[in-house]
């Protein structure tokens, strides 16, 4: 099992920043262009438990694919949890984490997963999934900033 683990501190309120990440409508302000992230369900303004979310990606070669997640978990403004329930993934359980501390939020991403066919995705980790994740991350971090530290 692989995880990645990113931490941020965010220049807001613990209900400004819950209601901004809570919602899944916004996760595609924080997912790269290139990605091709639409949701593909009708999703509602909160998320809650046993809220399951179908949208489409194309992460790589531009082929798109399916994924559906679950949310699994849900402590008001404290944390959720997601899960892949259907994508490219044989295991993807996703934590987010929210911590008020002096002058905002820091924010945890706990992502824990697990890649299908065998030694192959062992193979493939270290120079093409480990790197995408690290990217994505990286340009949900900069659009963290954009939108929430720069003001």
């Amino acid at each position: 099992m692989y995880q990645l683990k990113r931490t941020q501190f965010v220049k807001a309120s613990l209900e400004e920043c819950w209601e901004f990440f809570s919602s899944p409508k916004n996760l595609q302000t924080i997912t790269p262009p290139y990605m091709g992230f639409h949701i593909q369900t009708e999703v509602p303004e909160k998320m809650y438990e046993g809220l399951m979310v179908s949208y489409t990606v194309t992460p790589l070669l531009k082929i798109p694919m399916q994924w559906v997640t679950e949310i699994k978990y849900v402590h008001d403004k404290k944390f959720f949890v997601d899960e892949q329930r259907m994508g490219p993934y044989k295991m993807w359980h996703h934590e987010h984490h929210f911590k008020e501390v002096e002058g905002g939020v820091e924010m945890t991403d706990i992502v824990s997963y697990l890649l299908p066919m065998g030694p192959l995705g062992k193979l493939v980790h270290p120079w093409l999934v480990k790197p995408k994740l690290e990217e994505i991350f990286e340009y949900r971090f900069q659009k963290v900033e954009e939108l929430f530290n720069q003001k």
